[in-house]
């Protein structure tokens, strides 16, 4: 993951601000930037979801006024709120339409709560959506002019933004790349959505650990294995370290993700012709920097060449992304920025 941008001073910010709160599972991250994207303050907690959509949305209004306060900032110098959620979405109504991994949340009007908590205007998108207009406008892809995002994490969530343009849909629902159709075999995995044979049913942590316990659960063989029926927890940092160590069996799992990826992308660049693709989330084996992260890449950009046209294989930039876990906050303040404009 990339380190996190340095904050600027108030006194360099190029007002107005933004505020961004990218909602997860597990944590509420926010953000407070000036026009231009530069930083001035971040924040972070636990959602504590448990506690209902109420007590979150309460919690995040008071999480931009403390943003304001960190930066040495007042409220009123903030022109808008960003607020990235996960899906699905009625993004007409503000509302989360059904919250996976938040019971309890379904059609709550979360952007107006949010809004009431804070006093000022919010936007709400797709949390996906949000991190790729993060890296399209400050991150990896802010020398283009179209990006996908891809966000290998728990699930694999998407993005897509052309121009200025965070394609959303006419209902709530664009750019859910994980959902795309990547095998219509009758023995096509099943995704977590209910549908067989979706991206994210080869491509996610998730999908990775299940492939790894199948094939040891039929007699695979290897540091891996040993390792899992040792006692070790089974996930994609054992399945990373262990195919850096040699095991050709946990380099093979991790192949076999990039090899579904590529497929996946190849039939979005047919039908967006990006500029750039952008990989993120937490699955990235530790980008470039890591031999595994590296070897990854390599072949999902392999399955790429092989599979699409090649004006499509030359000139579409396949990368990682830089901003880390901030891309959902910073992406979600610059959709409020141009909201607001």
């Amino acid at each position: 993951m990339a380190s996190r941008p340095g904050l600027t001073p108030i006194k360099e910010a190029i007002p107005p601000l933004y505020a961004g709160v990218d909602l997860g599972g597990t944590n509420i991250k926010a953000a407070l930037v000036d026009k231009q994207g530069d930083c001035l303050a971040f924040h972070s907690e636990p959602t504590h979801a448990k506690r209902g959509p109420e007590d979150a949305a309460r919690r995040m209004g008071q999480i931009v006024l403390q943003l304001a306060r960190d930066a040495t900032a007042t409220p009123d110098m903030i022109a808008r709120v960003g607020l990235g959620s996960p899906g699905p979405l009625d993004l007409d109504r503000g509302c989360i339409v059904r919250a996976g991994n938040l019971p309890g949340w379904d059609n709550f009007p979360l952007r107006d709560r949010v809004h009431e908590n804070c006093g000022l205007p919010v936007t709400l998108a797709n949390d996906a959506n949000a991190a790729a207009f993060g890296e399209f406008w400050v991150g990896s892809g802010k020398e283009y002019e179209s990006l996908i995002l891809l966000t290998l994490g728990t699930g694999v969530g998407g993005g897509i933004i052309i121009g200025n343009l965070s394609v959303q849909g006419a209902h709530s629902h664009g750019s859910e790349c994980g959902h795309m159709i990547v095998d219509t075999s009758e023995s096509a995995r099943m995704c977590p959505c209910g549908h067989a044979g979706h991206l994210e049913a080869y491509c996610s942590a998730t999908s990775l650990v299940k492939a790894a316990r199948h094939s040891i659960e039929n007699g695979a063989s290897g540091s891996l294995a040993d390792a899992v029926r040792a006692g070790a927890v089974l996930d994609p940092i054992l399945i990373a370290r262990e195919a850096e160590s040699g095991d050709q069996h946990a380099y093979d799992l991790i192949m076999e993700v990039a090899q579904w990826l590529g497929i996946g992308i190849v039939s979005l660049m047919h039908i967006i012709d990006p500029e750039a693709v952008i990989i993120g989330g937490a699955m990235t084996f530790g980008q470039t920097n890591n031999p595994i992260g590296q070897s990854f890449l390599e072949r999902i950009q392999s399955e790429v060449r092989h599979r699409t046209f090649p004006t499509l294989a030359d000139h579409t930039v396949l990368r990682y992304a830089s901003l880390g876990g901030d891309a959902g906050s910073i992406g979600a303040a610059g959709l409020a920025r141009l909201a607001h404009n």
